[in-house]
């Protein structure tokens, strides 16, 4: 999994998707990737991650970031530059958060044969930030 650590950006997958956004101007690319955990089916564990890293961002559009960081530098540029998320945006990533961390995700597998609390507690702070 390439995780250190159960916050949004602390796996490699996510920390590196994060500097993606320095090239972006506009919220489509977190949208696409949030996309990817309401497909409807079996999430698996690198759009589980992705999809919970792009929730973080829009978290930290609404001023409300539940990781603040070295893994999230590319994130703070990425919002001084764009709009605030749409209400739309918001739901859309609730909605990703609730699946990629529902009994539908490979992620969710591999926490729970963990034993790591942690993980599930930082999605809740996640989910509470998008309401």
């Amino acid at each position: 999994m390439g995780a250190w650590d159960a916050k949004p950006f602390g796996n490699d997958s996510a920390a590196d998707w994060a500097w993606e956004l320095d090239e972006s101007s506009d919220w489509s690319p977190v949208s696409e990737t949030l996309d990817l955990a309401l497909s409807g089916g079996y999430i698996d564990e690198d759009d589980a991650t992705l999809s919970i890293a792009a929730a973080e961002v829009v978290a930290h559009g609404l001023g409300k970031p539940t990781q603040s960081d070295a893994y999230t530098e590319s994130v703070a540029k990425f919002v001084a530059r764009v709009p605030a998320p749409t209400r739309e945006l918001v739901e859309k990533a609730r909605d990703a958060l609730a699946a990629a961390t529902g009994p539908q995700s490979g992620l969710t597998e591999l926490w729970s044969e963990s034993g790591e609390a942690d993980w599930s507690q930082a999605n809740a702070k996640l989910l509470a930030a998008l309401s």
